[in-house]
């Protein structure tokens, strides 16, 4: 299973700065969502090489062969 970090880090003035590691594409948007909507106003967003990295997406799929 993978499992993602985020670092926030916090200044003396009460800004956060946040980075997630170990998400790729929009994965770490979507990870943060929640917890940006309760930290309040995004101003800046800076994405990492891994942002325009193709997520890989994996599907479990069973295949049956009949026979005519």
């Amino acid at each position: 299973m993978k499992v993602n970090r985020i670092i926030f880090t916090i200044r003396q003035d009460g800004s956060v700065t946040e980075e997630v590691q170990d998400a790729v594409g929009n994965e770490c948007e979507r990870i943060t969502e929640e917890i940006e909507k309760k930290l309040g106003v995004v101003e800046d967003r800076i994405h990492k090489t891994e942002y325009y990295q193709a997520q890989e997406i994996v599907t479990d799929v069973t295949l049956h062969q009949t026979k005519d």
